[in-house]
Order: C-alpha cells, then sequence, then structure tokens
C-alpha cells in the first residue's frame, strides 16, 4: 500500500509547539542560524513521520481486520523501528509505503510490515512496525527501586542512578494538534459529543525530544554550532497502559545518556553514535514507554560526505 502526502510548514509549527520540540531544524526562521545546515529549509520532525506511520498502519489493521488478531492473542506492545536516511522538506510530495503484513509465530506470535517513506527519489526514512506481547526494546529494566519520582525536582538527576528526570504533563489540546500536524485525523481519537478520549501511541513519545533538549540545554550544548539529528529511533509502547491515559496525566520522563564508543558507529562509517534510552513512566513507575534512540553530530556526517 502506497500513498501520497505533502507537508506543509504550518504542519512542521504545530507538531512542534504541541511537543515543545524547539530543536532549529524546524524553525522557519531559525534554521538559518544552524553552522552549515545542508537542508536549505526547515525539515519534519522525526515524532511527526512516525505518529504519520501509526495513523496509515491504524488504518491499514482495520481493513485487514487484524486488530481483532491483536486483542485476540493479547498483542500489547506497539513497536517501531526507525533508520533516519534523509530529511522531509515541507511542500515536498512524499510517498509512504507499508508492505503487507508477515505473520510469525515462533518464537512467539508477531505481526510485521515493513515500513518506507521517499520523496523526490531519495529515501527519507525506512523500518518496521510489529505488534508483539512483549516490547522488543528495552525489556529487562526495572524501575522497581527508583525513588518517589513526585518528589523530585523537575530536570534534575534522579538521585543513585544516571537518568535525568523531565516531568511532563498530558495535555489533550496538544494530542490534537500534534496528529493534525501529522496528517492524521484527530476525530478517529478525539470526540467530545461521543465522549472518545483515546491517547495515540506516539504522541507521549514525541515528549523525549523537547526532554533530550533541555538536558542539552543545562549541559550549555551549543544548538547553532553543534546540531544533532536522529539517526533511528527503537520505541516500544505499551498499549494496555496508554488506554489509561487520560487529560492532565504526568509523565515522568527518564532518560539516560550512553558514552560515545567505537563499538557503537553510524553504519558503514566510524561516525560515533550519541545513544539514549528513554522511559516514560507514569505516576505508579508503570512503564509506558521505551525508547532507543541514535543521535549524531550534523558536522560528522557532512565530514564523512565529504570524504566519501
Amino acid at each position: 500500500m502506497t500513498q501520497t502526502f505533502v507537508f506543509d510548514q504550518i504542519h512542521l509549527e504545530v507538531a512542534r509547539n504541541a511537543s515543545d520540540d524547539f530543536n532549529l531544524f524546524h524553525d522557519k526562521h531559525k534554521w538559518l542560524q544552524i553552522t552549515h545546515n545542508p537542508f536549505k529549509g526547515p525539515i519534519a520532525l522525526g515524532f511527526q513521520l512516525n505518529t504519520l506511520i501509526e495513523y496509515q498502519m491504524r488504518l491499514y489493521r482495520e481493513a485487514q481486520h487484524e486488530d481483532q488478531i491483536i486483542e485476540e492473542n493479547s498483542l500489547r506492545y506497539s513497536n517501531y523501528q526507525i533508520t533516519f536516511v534523509n530529511a522531509l522538506r515541507p511542500r515536498h510530495e512524499f510517498e509512504l509505503n507499508i508492505k503487507k503484513t508477515l505473520i510469525k509465530t515462533i518464537p512467539n506470535l508477531t505481526l510485521t510490515n515493513r515500513v518506507s517513506i521517499k520523496s523526490e527519489g531519495k529515501t527519507i526514512l525506512l523500518g518496521f512496525k510489529k505488534e508483539t506481547s512483549r516490547p522488543l526494546f528495552l525489556d529487562d529494566t526495572d524501575f522497581s527501586k527508583l525513588p518517589d519520582l513526585n518528589a523530585l525536582p523537575d530536570k534534575s538527576t534522579v538521585p543513585d542512578t544516571e537518568y535525568f528526570l523531565k516531568r511532563k504533563y498530558m495535555n489533550n489540546g496538544n494530542v490534537k494538534n500534534f496528529l493534525s500536524g501529522s496528517l492524521a485525523e484527530q476525530s478517529d481519537y478525539f470526540d467530545e459529543l461521543t465522549h472518545l478520549a483515546n491517547y495515540p501511541e506516539i504522541f507521549p513519545c514525541s515528549l523525549t525530544s523537547g526532554a533530550l533538549l533541555e538536558k542539552a540545554q543545562l549541559e550549555n550544548h551549543d544548538f547553532k554550532q553543534n546540531p544533532m539529528v536522529y539517526t533511528s529511533h527503537e520505541i516500544s509502547i505499551d498499549r494496555v497502559r496508554l488506554k489509561d491515559i487520560s487529560d492532565n496525566d504526568k509523565l515522568h520522563i527518564l532518560v539516560k545518556q550512553h558514552p560515545e564508543s567505537t563499538k557503537n558507529t553510524l553504519n558503514q562509517t566510524n561516525i560515533m553514535l550519541r545513544s539514549y534510552d528513554c522511559y516514560g513512566l507514569l505516576e505508579n513507575k508503570e512503564i509506558l514507554f521505551r525508547i532507543r534512540l541514535n543521535l549524531v553530530p550534523l558536522e560528522e556526517i557532512l565530514k564523512n560526505l565529504d570524504n566519501g
């Protein structure tokens, strides 16, 4: 299944404002302030593209009656494995392709779809959407010994851990805007007249971008001279816990940065990845989402292209 879409700049504005993402790459004015910016204008948000994939996968699952398989087999985890290859500019037409579902039963039941986005002959992203009974990423994390996160200051380090804490609050208006900014139909999730209020999967995850930016800001990172770009997202969301989220609910985002290593590099290069483990915890410490994010300095990518 292939469909064609176009983002306008207003879609980027809405999505970045709804998720508190102040990355200069998405700003219609400040992109010019980024040193050696090769993109020649603002670019779409990674989580914005993920949300479009989420919504189109939802329609695909419903059309194929695969939502029934997910429900009957308690495949409570929705997983996204996305590699970013190029940036997407607004007003540039792009194609989202969803391949036919592969159903595997060994070792456990899994529904898998390959997804890709291309624009003007270039691959923007490649990846998979998978439905599983266990999270595919960061499954072995145990937060039972964490202190009461409600008692800790926002934007602080959790005592006796490596985790940076960012506190956020769910807001129905922001979610609706993020859906609309991602070309998803908000009325499929929210309808005040029928009391429908279902949170989409990616929106809570999207708040990690703002958390990373705030962490970097506290560390005096120079966003103009040393901009960072995503190379991949690995996301597992608990759909059962997602159903319980409502307006004004508190979300604790925990971020752990891994040391850079020559053993963890961008494919076919010697560029060291900057990897982060990110979690969204509800008030009772239940894990809503788990994300492994990889970023690299834009400067390193440009150097590698020059040398190539």
